[in-house]
């Protein structure tokens, strides 16, 4: 493991700064947090920009539309744009950090010459049909189903917490295709366009306010066959593979943001007397050694999937992946309690930016697979400890 820059890491560095300092004054205001039509077209505009510059994709192999960068450009990449300030992937991060990936790993030339290129554009955006209401961290127990009927897949069933399913042009679907099988098999792995006749989608409000989420009802949706990644009741694997993705490099520029934070905490500490303090400073130094850490456990991840795809791996990433997932859980969630503490009563203030993200800090141990799953992975893949019973 080699956690040190090249000199082709420095100059890719030292472009993208160039670039992101001459961009990023001409974009225009944000729109409104909870206005996510208007920031569906924010973020696809911005998706754009990347793409025209030639940052989109970046990790991704050239014959899927990406540059064939190294797993370490991808993290300066994302390192760079967050110190700067640049906005996030937002309503397109389904499509680039999860379909996308898992697209180009599992997709044939034709599915990948299809759904690829627009979402590297920023023309269509994605969203993720996992979680039921009955199904959560546990998709084996899920029950949407899946009946063949020639050339298409009659679907019916419910999702729940699907990203952005009001702005999605498409879906990433698990469905139970044999329901005689149980657990993980007889699961597969759908494309389904969201305009697709008896698809219903209902936005649910957030204990933070917003809107992002949604329960989607399928009601005899038909989906092609041919809209199938990897063979029918195969899409268990065919999910790892999109959740590697989602716990191993997702989160990497979140874990940047979360240390500006923490310095912007320090600021507050000691414009309002706090500092004194013994055991919050403490606290607040723990916590910057935990996401320096942090950052160090997302490079070894990075690494790890470099050195796979020298050795002609696919450069998925590995179950380090479920160690930085749940600890970078805890963190946050630490992080923003150590805020509310600085704040005082303002903490109470709904609308202040660290009172939100301490609400929305709640969903992490549950998002992408919850602290029990991770656990259970790192005893079972990791220590080689039995299987649970």
């Amino acid at each position: 493991m080699d956690l040190g820059s090249t000199t082709e890491e420095d100059d890719f560095r030292h472009r993208l700064r160039a670039w992101l300092h001459e961009t990023l004054p001409r974009l225009p205001a944000k729109p409104p947090a909870t206005d996510w039509p208007a920031r569906r077209a924010y973020d696809c505009a911005w998706q754009r920009a990347l793409y025209d510059a030639g940052y989109a994709g970046l990790h991704w192999p050239t014959d899927a539309g990406g540059r064939g960068a190294t797993p370490t450009q991808h993290l300066i990449f994302l390192e760079e744009t967050e110190l700067a300030g640049a906005p996030y992937v937002g309503a397109n991060f389904v499509g680039l950090l999860h379909a996308g990936p898992t697209i180009a790993a599992e997709g044939t030339a034709v599915q990948r010459a299809r759904w690829l290129p627009p979402i590297l554009r920023g023309e269509e955006v994605w969203c993720q049909g996992f979680s039921e209401p009955e199904a959560g961290s546990d998709l084996a127990s899920l029950r949407t189903r899946a009946v063949r009927d020639g050339d298409a897949y009659v679907v019916t069933g419910s999702k729940i917490w699907t990203s952005h399913a009001e702005v999605a042009d498409w879906c990433e679907l698990l469905v139970r295709t044999d329901p005689s099988t149980p657990g993980h098999r007889g699961l597969s792995w759908l494309a389904m366009p969201m305009d697709t006749p008896g698809v219903t989608v209902r936005p649910l409000r957030t204990l933070a306010g917003s809107a992002e989420f949604a329960e989607v009802f399928l009601d005899g949706v038909r989906v092609p066959v041919a809209n199938r990644l990897g063979a029918e009741n195969d899409g268990w694997r065919v999910t790892m593979v999109t959740l590697s993705y989602e716990r191993g490099t997702a989160f990497a520029g979140e874990v940047v943001a979360c240390r500006r934070t923490l310095a912007r905490l320090a600021r507050a500490a000691r414009e309002n007397g706090r500092w004194d303090d013994t055991v919050l400073r403490r606290r607040l130094g723990h916590l910057n050694a935990v996401f320096a850490a942090l950052w160090r456990l997302v490079q070894w991840n990075a690494s790890e999937a470099e050195a796979s795809l020298r050795s002609g791996g696919d450069g998925v990433p590995g179950t380090g992946g479920s160690v930085f997932k749940l600890r970078y859980s805890q963190a946050r969630q630490e992080l923003y309690d150590t805020a509310a503490e600085i704040l005082g009563p303002l903490a109470l203030d709904a609308d202040h930016e660290w009172t939100v993200e301490r609400l929305s800090s709640l969903a992490y141990t549950i998002a992408a697979g919850t602290s029990q799953i991770q656990h259970n992975i790192i005893a079972e893949r990791i220590l080689g400890l039995p299987r649970g019973r």
